[in-house]
């Protein structure tokens, strides 16, 4: 956890000591004053409660790669590795969304996360999950980026992926960001509200020899804050693309992070053990 305000930026603390192997996607929900994330690798969604600092953990029956808040506040949509399901913490219920990826198990979902019109936005990547949990090589360009629409029609955006992460879009809703870890690249897309579709792929940010691009979050400000798995660090790059400045973190494997707290001035990351698969 990174306490933010007025640019300042206060040494970072360990608000939730889970151990995880590989923590991402985390999500702050507001109404319930918590912070959600989850461990790829042990299958968890994991639950902080910021004021009474108690923990709370769901088991699944595969990889939980990425969250996202929906219109039912008592509901989560749930990146798993091979589909996307809707999940109630209250009962443990979870309800199947009708998107499976055809290619699992060789390919996996990972990154995630909604776009201003409602859609999910879920990248694939080529798997590195056993069904024991345990790490293998990632690699190749298996990856594909699909938009799942409310209706259920899945589309596809972007093939030939190395490793999807950082699914963002800038306050105005006129860009999109999106990373392909293998290629330690960040693009940037031209993104139509009213259409959902994106167009005209250029290169926003690459080969920063500070570790790999993993997951982002936006701020109020247009700035893409994004974790560097390898990196030791999280990089704030302003909207040209240039590096505002670089937040030196105490681990190396910065997986995902996103702004939570009542007044939003808190930057909460996760990340993953040393000997997790690079950028998962």
């Amino acid at each position: 956890m990174i306490p933010c305000d007025k640019g300042d930026i206060e040494k970072p603390i360990c608000v939730a000591p889970t151990a995880d192997v590989c923590g991402e996607g985390p999500v702050w929900h507001a109404s319930e004053e918590a912070l959600y994330w989850t461990d790829i690798n042990r299958f968890l969604i994991h639950r902080l409660h910021a004021k009474s600092h108690s923990v709370q953990s769901w088991f699944f029956d595969e990889p939980v790669t990425a969250l996202a808040l929906t219109e039912s506040d008592d509901t989560l949509a749930v990146v798993l590795g091979s589909k996307v399901v809707f999940w109630k913490a209250t009962s443990d219920a979870v309800r199947d969304t009708g998107f499976r990826l055809n290619d699992w198990p060789a390919v996996r979902l990972n990154d995630a996360r909604a776009d201003p019109r409602g859609s999910l936005w879920v990248g694939s990547m080529r798997n590195n999950v056993g069904p024991d949990g345990l790490s293998f090589e990632a690699g190749g360009t298996d990856g594909v980026l699909y938009r799942l629409d409310p209706d259920g029609t899945a589309t596809e955006w972007k093939r030939n992926i190395g490793i999807s992460n950082t699914l963002v879009w800038n306050p105005e809703a006129t860009a999109f960001y999106f990373a392909d870890s293998l290629a330690n690249a960040i693009y940037r897309y031209d993104y139509d509200r009213t259409q959902g579709s994106i167009s005209n792929e250029r290169i926003f940010f690459e080969s920063s020899p500070r570790g790999l691009p993993d997951g982002s979050s936006m701020d109020a400000e247009g700035y893409l804050w994004n974790c560097r798995y390898g990196g030791s660090c999280i990089i704030r790059i302003a909207p040209d693309g240039s590096v505002d400045r670089v937040i030196e973190m105490p681990t190396a494997n910065l997986t995902s992070c996103t702004f939570g707290g009542p007044d939003r001035k808190t930057l909460y990351v996760t990340s993953a053990a040393a000997n997790a698969s690079p950028a998962a």
